[in-house]
């Protein structure tokens, strides 16, 4: 199944996989929302960052370039602020995830806390109730709700850990990946049919 998927990428002369990319001129690769902004400011388009992703993660780890086919091949100058502008862009999707996984993990951690105290106080009082028998149906309602409380509490830690987690650590490798990679250029006469 592995090797189907990759049949489709091709490769390049040193046997790197490409993850081919083709616009008609340079524009075409970012945003233009900020017409005013220099290509290593600007966000690359959102559906060409999208589509990276995807190859990506489709790929697994298996080593890549990034092959930009356009009508003309760009200067070297020009070339260089596009990989750079490319390599900021993923390190930046890269530091929000981080910074987001950290907001989850306090938030988990927030979640634990709190059901272990919620927990232990239910506990307590469940100790120390005595059996009235008017008092007793509200205490055992009172620690029955914190008993409940407590274990969504702990709950929702783990499965914000279990479900939430993994994914954003997924997408933190993945743009690390495409932040690290390769960025070459070839002219849409320089490709072989």
């Amino acid at each position: 199944m592995k090797k189907d998927i990759l049949e489709r990428y091709d490769r390049t002369d040193d046997g790197l996989l490409a993850v081919d990319v083709y616009a008609s001129k340079v524009e075409e690769l970012y945003e233009d929302f900020d017409k005013q902004a220099p290509f290593h400011r600007k966000d690359l388009d959102e559906d060409l960052a999208a589509y990276l992703l995807d190859c990506v993660r489709e790929i697994g780890r298996v080593d890549f370039i990034i092959r930009i086919t356009l009508d003309a091949i760009p200067s070297v100058e020009l070339q260089d602020r596009i990989r750079t502008s490319a390599r900021r862009f993923f390190i930046y999707q890269r530091e929000l995830e981080l910074a987001s996984m950290q907001r989850l993990l306090k938030k988990s951690l927030l979640f634990l806390l709190s059901g272990m105290a919620l927990l232990f106080v239910s506990l307590s009082l469940g100790a120390a109730i005595v059996p009235d028998l008017q008092q007793f149906v509200y205490e055992r309602v009172l620690v029955e709700g914190l008993t409940i409380a407590a274990w969504v509490s702990i709950w929702e830690s783990l499965s914000n850990l279990m479900f939430n987690w993994w994914p954003a650590r997924q997408r933190i490798r993945l743009n690390s990946r495409i932040a690290d990679a390769q960025v070459r250029f070839q002219s849409n006469a320089g490709i072989r049919r």
